[in-house]
């Protein structure tokens, strides 16, 4: 039967359920808060330059093909994805460079220049990792976990594989090199969790990479939600800017559609929230009407840190500084660093950054002979005792005179167009509980069927997509959960 749904966000995971479910017939609304769609994915148009707001490294790219593929329709009319090689460079405390992509002769070259003694830990490594990829990954990506014995009928392959281990624990048992343990550790940081913290079933995003390798789309991440917006338009559907859920309505354990802000009432059979998850209970059901997802169970988890993020445009190419499209810089004190950001909740001393410089693969981001950089530092959440309204500029400077120093020459005199964000904006702007990026951390107690799930545990019409709940963060999982929300609907 066709069904009245109604997306509440714009996101990866808002559009992709969408048009998976308006591909099946169905008649899909979405309403998003901003002045166009995204979300984090959200682009900043500033002088001439284009700033992707959100994820900048696109991998599994079967998962897009699949959702055109749905409507009949073909990815590549829509957007392209470019493969990157490498797929990131690391920087060590000295500057010297390590380049990470999917070609072991490569690789094994990279780890000579640091411990020839780690190659052959390398292949172990390597080979430690298959058996998980072959019999669990994508079944793992695609699972709603929805009971306690679907978890408990995963656990003996996810105990075999030790994902009880943390991430950098498990690296720790191949690799010798302490810079090496850190390159290939550092993936779940990617989506918000601590290497030294989180379980070895997020190191699958590195897995992900192996197999599938790093994309970019051509005229930035943004031309991803473009071709998704046009094709669920294509499909029937509509997208309602400018108009904020205020409140989801329920009766019993049914949710009957939503209240936008300007008091207008909007009638679903079915509700599918992108909003963060925490946000989507706290915020727009009260506390009397949710029995699981009470207030008190998101103040007891755990938050992914939140960003830092400059976006920036200099008048000047930056092509001969050895600089590549993803580059990850590594601060001597690794773990001291994520302990600082994680667990006191402080901001380091040292400094870790993650730059992009996507005009190395894409001018057209940038007007003729300039240069386009997002720089991302993570940083605790609001949590932290860290008053960011007088920080912020304070911190933003401290990065940019490191940058200057050590990578980008003349960076300060060169920026033409700049604009930066902080955890007040992950809060104020995208509605995620205590500021953090990444939503609900992704911790083994915090994983699977323990995460708020994909199908409402308090209202069966109510259903939720996006980084905090099921599978968890990063495109891949973003996009899983919308796979996961369809077939749940749809009965498939």
């Amino acid at each position: 039967m066709r069904k009245k749904i109604i997306v509440i966000g714009a996101g990866f995971g808002g559009l992709a359920a969408a048009c998976r479910l308006a591909a099946r017939g169905n008649q899909v609304e979405i309403f998003e808060k901003r002045e166009k769609p995204g979300g984090r994915a959200f682009v900043y148009d500033m002088n001439g330059f284009k700033f992707d707001g959100g994820p900048a490294v696109i991998t599994a790219p079967f998962m897009f093909d699949e959702i055109f593929s749905l409507a009949g329709k073909i990815r590549e009319d829509y957007f392209d994805l470019v493969p990157l090689d490498p797929f990131y460079r690391f920087f060590n405390h000295e500057k010297k460079s390590f380049d990470l992509n999917n070609d072991q002769e490569f690789m094994l070259g990279e780890i000579e220049k640091f411990n020839p003694a780690d190659k052959n830990n390398y292949l172990h490594y390597i080979a430690s990792s298959k058996p998980f990829y072959e019999k669990g990954l994508l079944e793992y990506l695609n699972n709603p976990f929805l009971t306690v014995g679907s978890m408990l009928r995963e656990a003996p392959e996810l105990f075999r594989q030790q994902s009880y281990q943390s991430v950098y624990k498990h690296v720790s048992g191949f690799f010798e090199h302490d810079f090496l343990r850190q390159v290939f550790s550092l993936h779940p940081l990617l989506i918000g969790g601590n290497p030294f913290a989180i379980n070895n079933i997020y190191a699958n995003n590195q897995i992900i990479e192996r197999q599938w390798g790093v994309y970019y789309s051509m005229g930035g991440t943004g031309s991803i939600v473009d071709g998704l917006s046009r094709l669920f338009e294509e499909l029937g559907g509509t997208i309602h800017l400018n108009s904020e859920v205020k409140e989801i309505v329920t009766s019993g354990r049914q949710v009957s559609g939503v209240r936008l802000t300007d008091g207008r009432l909007e009638k679903a059979d079915i509700v599918i929230s992108n909003a963060d998850a925490a946000f989507t209970y706290r915020s727009m059901i009260q506390d009397k009407f949710r029995k699981k997802n009470k207030n008190s169970r998101f103040r007891n988890m755990r938050f992914s840190m939140s960003l830092f993020v400059i976006y920036f445009g200099t008048k000047r190419r930056y092509n001969e500084t050895g600089l590549l499209h993803h580059n990850i810089i590594l601060g001597n004190r690794y773990q001291e660093i994520l302990n600082d950001i994680f667990n006191i909740k402080k901001l380091p001393d040292e400094l870790l950054l993650y730059l992009h410089m996507p005009t190395i693969t894409d001018s057209s981001l940038a007007p003729a002979g300039h240069e386009s950089f997002i720089l991302i530092s993570p940083v605790p959440h609001l949590e932290a005792d860290v008053a960011w309204n007088q920080t912020a500029r304070i911190y933003r400077d401290r990065i940019m005179e490191f940058l200057e120093e050590n990578y980008l020459p003349d960076l300060r005199a060169n920026i033409v167009v700049e604009h930066f964000i902080d955890p007040l904006h992950f809060q104020n702007t995208l509605n995620s509980y205590k500021g953090s990026a990444f939503s609900i951390e992704s911790r083994f107690t915090q994983s699977a069927w323990f995460r708020p799930h994909n199908r409402s545990e308090d209202f069966n019409n109510l259903f939720l997509v996006g980084a905090g709940t099921n599978p968890g963060a990063g495109i891949p999982g973003v996009l899983s959960s919308a796979r996961i929300v369809e077939a749940l609907i749809e009965g498939s």
